[in-house]
């Protein structure tokens, strides 16, 4: 598919002469790059004006006029000579300066596609009197002719560093109102509901969550009003689904991500429950990709990927997708209330064992969960509490409640689709780098950390 925005070229230009009637005008016609509309330059003895006229405009000449060459004026019959070699001494000056302009910038002229050109890119531009003033200014602002291309996004990112304000509150105590704590005080549970837990249909923790009014969003979270902030993804699976991605799972050797991590994250990086996909004596999942973007990935290993949501992020804004996700999550602060946070905070996770296939190709993976056939429809749907190495069954995070939808199902992905995710994060306004390779994966969650509010999903 040609780029759509239209731009110039001069390097198979071509030149045709119309029939000199009374208006004394000398036609040259210069195609479009993506083809379509040719730029017709008409030059009469009163003025130098320029149009995009669609190539069917020039139809009335055969095949054979447009390749003879421009007919011998017989100033006999036309008016004095003097004007018609200024006339022609300006055509030329224009076309030199015009190939000079182009060549220069790089534009490349292919009168083959001359009728390719969309309508939508047609305009008219008139009473110019030079024709670097048309190049300078009728292209695309994509494609600007003097700065050249210019895609840079120059605004503000609002939503950097609000992470630490979060952090910075209190509560009428003065105690950190989003600090890990302790899971246990005096015997007794001293936090919220936590994540990640067993998601297997049937099972459900022993934490009321029900009795204090605790409910999981059970719709997309668009229809929510939420949209995704962050995407990033642990080794192996902080859930728990028997059968699926469990202990019993396996995967590849990952002594070298381990190595790369506790440089890092200055301690070694867990590695969570594993998929039951991964087969040694199949090159699929043995066969090392070659990562361009993503940092320390390997063919045959389990992530869980985490697509965190928020009502109050910097939705449908270059800021929408931040590093780390708690700028994202909480970018417009003023918006969220603390009372129903988990209606207005939730995470999609999905695990995956990577293989290096390109049959399991999928391109936007990082805007979402998949949501296709048999995946994202066997779901668990429950309240917890952000995640990571940080916390445990003895230290927690008071980041809860918030709604967690998770596929209980293990799918294999190609490294490809990974790759391309994290190409993606490249190109986001928030430097999301720290996001590029694997986090560790928290403990299970125990029992009684773990919500009773567990609602299931399944494949209709």
């Amino acid at each position: 598919m040609r780029d759509p925005y239209w731009s110039l070229c001069a390097q198979t230009a071509f030149f045709r002469s119309s029939a000199v009637s009374a208006s004394h005008a000398a036609v040259v016609s210069v195609a479009g790059a993506s083809g379509g509309s040719c730029v017709k330059v008409t030059i009469t003895q009163a003025e130098v004006q320029l149009q995009i006229a669609d190539a069917s405009a020039m139809s009335g000449m055969s095949a054979e006029e447009q390749k003879a060459p421009l007919p011998v004026v017989n100033f006999s019959n036309n008016p004095s000579p003097t004007t018609y070699a200024f006339l022609i001494l300006s055509l030329v000056g224009i076309v030199s300066t015009f190939a000079v302009v182009c060549v220069t910038l790089g534009y490349v002229v292919d009168i083959d596609h001359c009728d390719d050109t969309p309508n939508e890119v047609v305009k008219v531009v008139q009473n110019y009197t030079h024709i670097t003033d048309y190049v300078a200014t009728c292209l695309d602002g994509r494609h600007n002719a003097l700065t050249g291309p210019s895609n840079a996004i120059t605004g503000e990112n609002t939503c950097a560093g609000v992470k630490y304000t979060v952090e910075g509150l209190q509560d009428a105590d003065g105690n950190y109102m989003f600090a890990n704590s302790k899971c246990i005080v005096d015997n007794i549970v001293a936090v919220m509901e936590q994540a990640g837990g067993n998601v297997t249909v049937g099972y459900r923790g022993t934490m009321d969550s029900v009795g204090r009014g605790d409910h999981p969003i059970q719709t997309p979270y668009w229809q929510a009003g939420l949209c995704p902030v962050n995407v990033h993804w642990h080794l192996g699976a902080e859930h728990l689904s028997v059968g699926q991605y469990d202990e019993k799972g396996t995967g590849p050797s990952t002594a070298s991500d381990e190595e790369h991590h506790r440089k890092l994250l200055g301690g070694d990086v867990r590695n969570g429950n594993m998929c039951h996909l991964y087969d040694a004596t199949d090159e699929t999942f043995t066969m090392e990709y070659d990562w361009k973007h993503c940092v320390d990935m390997h063919v045959g290993q389990t992530y869980e990927v985490h697509w965190p949501h928020s009502a109050a992020g910097a939705c449908g804004t270059p800021n929408q997708y931040q590093t780390p996700f708690y700028d994202g999550v909480f970018c417009n602060l003023g918006l969220v209330d603390l009372d129903i946070v988990e209606k207005q905070v939730g995470v999609q996770a999905q695990v995956f064992t990577i293989v290096n296939d390109e049959r399991y190709y999928y391109p936007d993976l990082m805007r979402g969960m998949i949501v296709d056939g048999a995946r994202g429809t066997n779901m668990t749907y429950y309240t917890g509490s952000t995640t990571g190495t940080s916390r445990d069954n003895e230290i927690c995070s008071n980041y809860a409640p918030i709604t967690w939808q998770v596929d209980r199902v293990c799918s294999v992905i190609s490294a490809s689709s990974f790759d391309k995710m994290c190409a993606d994060m490249k190109a986001q306004r928030d430097d999301m780098s720290d996001d590029f390779y694997a986090h560790g994966s928290r403990i299970t969650v125990a029992d009684h950390l773990a919500a009773n509010n567990q609602v299931w999903k399944y494949t209709e």
